[in-house]
């Protein structure tokens, strides 16, 4: 059976460690571009000389032309300029837009039926635009925002309960920046809900550090941004694409009025399968839950004005 093919669009830090695991994981093969001469190359060589020990026969290349991608089941972009400390996900925009449109050309020209997940900062409107000038359905383009959000509120949790992280579940929506939105009243460990376990204050000064947790990464290593973290979200929606999981995932999806928002990507609930995002699951939420989403959709919305799409 063929094996599929994955391009990173995107040979940094978080691209780099994607590649891995897709390698260790034996999910398919890989390519790995970057503008850069010389650096997906590396990474891919080095990569390779790792396989054996894996017991993975996977293809790992590197390579700066588009064309190396063509036949891609998947793409994953990540090409854009990191976080540095004092810089917001939204400072990116002017710089990073451009990038995606570069990407975004390349990827219609060379894989006309492939999927794409963006993480590339700031998310949703990257993968707004990504979506437009591609023109691919909504189906096809998201992004890896909630699967990443929720790994660190579950961290939190865990951790200040001195539990398994495998048994905390835990959604956040909304926009990839401070106005996420994470719900307590849908976090349980073992089954048992969060407000069982945890006072108001202690789950509210949890909630905070996880709309902050990308920056505090940035402000320690002060070179960069989170780059294990991210690659790991992302190669789990890959996963639920590639292996047909029907996983419920939170992500940025494309809205048309589901939860009262219409044309703008913002973190949902939604199924992840063989063609994508296959539908968007709405909760039930509760007055306030409803005003931090709309709040986050509204910030959302001013960054798109912003950006002109």
């Amino acid at each position: 059976m063929k094996r599929p093919k994955i391009s990173l669009i995107g040979a940094g830090q978080i691209g780099g460690v994607q590649a891995q695991l897709i390698a260790q994981r034996r999910i398919a093969d890989v390519v790995l571009y970057d503008v850069v001469e010389g650096v997906p190359q590396g990474k891919a060589l080095d990569i390779c000389h790792a396989l054996s020990g894996w017991g993975s026969d996977v293809k790992v290349t590197g390579t700066n032309d588009y064309k190396d991608t063509a036949g891609s089941d998947l793409y994953i972009v990540t090409a854009g300029v990191p976080r540095k400390p004092g810089m917001s996900r939204d400072d990116l925009l002017t710089v990073n837009l451009g990038i995606i449109k570069t990407v975004a050309a390349g990827i219609k020209q060379h894989s006309p039926n492939a999927i794409v997940i963006v993480v590339s900062n700031p998310l949703d409107v990257m993968v707004l635009a990504m979506k437009q000038l591609t023109g691919f359905p909504k189906q096809r383009v998201f992004g890896q925002a909630g699967v990443l959000d929720s790994s660190r509120f579950r961290f939190f949790v865990a951790q200040e309960l001195g539990v398994s992280v495998r048994d905390v579940h835990a959604v956040v929506l909304g926009g990839h920046g401070d106005t996420m939105v994470p719900l307590p009243r849908y976090c349980s460990v073992g089954g048992v809900p969060l407000r069982k376990l945890m006072d108001d204050a202690a789950i509210a000064k949890i909630a905070k550090r996880t709309q902050d947790a990308g920056g505090e990464v940035v402000a320690l290593l002060k070179t960069g941004s989170a780059f294990v973290s991210p690659a790991e979200a992302s190669i789990e929606m890959a996963e639920a694409v590639l292996f047909d999981q029907k996983r419920v995932l939170p992500c940025a999806a494309y809205l048309e009025g589901e939860y009262g928002h219409k044309g703008i990507y913002v973190g949902v609930p939604v199924v992840i399968g063989s063609s994508g995002v296959e539908r968007v699951l709405e909760l039930d939420l509760d007055a306030s839950e409803r005003a931090l989403l709309d709040k986050s959709a509204e910030a959302v919305k001013s960054l798109v004005a912003a950006a002109k799409l």
